[in-house]
């Protein structure tokens, strides 16, 4: 039986992957307004500008909120703990909702904070089979960051060494590693650095989740036991 403690519970690690999703993309399309107004002519930079301010703002969020929610912000994150056995998919499914809400709302915001609209849909094409691999790529890489972490007792490395993983693939990937749908679905809101035309987004979308099930698959291989004394 679900009891109102449950209830509360469940709203609070929701709140917490919204607002913590929000501030992802807050960090992620803010940084990119910001890098492209500073470093007009060099593209290079404004993509080193946007990838240390997302390594870090991740850094952040996951030691905010890691203790609330898991911080997952991303929903292949999400799906991996339910294949895991960790979340039922009653509460994975609306961490993938709060995820993808909070991620539009950041959106939004970041538009509002440098004086362009509020919504703007991307015009920014990103299609070819280039790019979808690096999405692949970059979400295994991800969720075996993830859980060789944690499934090998260290846990409390995960906020700096997920920071990593995504600021070192924004330049080794071809897309500049998404590797989140909510963040994805996001991006198509913003016709700036950090854009996805939307049409661009559902095949990014589904070879992150294709990605996250080959990862689940190399997780239960590489990482048998929950954790060690690693």
């Amino acid at each position: 039986m679900t009891t109102t403690t449950d209830h509360r519970d469940l709203a609070r690690r929701l709140l917490a992957e919204a607002l913590g999703t929000c501030l992802l993309i807050v960090a992620v399309v803010g940084s990119g307004i910001m890098a492209s107004r500073l470093s007009p002519a060099d593209v290079g930079l404004q993509l080193l500008e946007n990838a240390a301010a997302t390594a870090g703002a991740l850094v952040g969020l996951i030691l905010m909120f890691g203790a609330v929610s898991g911080a997952h912000f991303n929903p292949v994150v999400t799906l991996v703990d339910r294949l895991s056995g960790a979340i039922s998919w009653r509460d994975a499914g609306a961490y993938m909702v709060a995820q993808t809400l909070g991620g539009c709302v950041g959106t939004v915001v970041a538009n509002v904070m440098f004086e362009l609209d509020a919504v703007t849909l991307s015009t920014k094409e990103r299609s070819s089979a280039a790019l979808w691999l690096s999405e692949v790529v970059a979400t295994i890489g991800l969720l075996l960051v993830i859980n060789g972490c944690v499934r090998t007792g260290r846990a409390s490395v995960v906020p700096f060494a997920v920071g990593a993983w995504i600021g070192g693939a924004y330049w080794f990937t071809s897309s500049t590693s998404f590797a989140n749908p909510a963040v994805t679905v996001a991006r198509t809101l913003t016709d700036t650095f950090a854009g996805i035309a939307p049409a661009s987004a559902p095949a990014f979308v589904a070879m992150q989740f294709l990605g996250a099930v080959i990862a689940f698959s190399l997780i239960r291989t590489l990482y048998p036991n929950e954790a060690s004394d690693v």
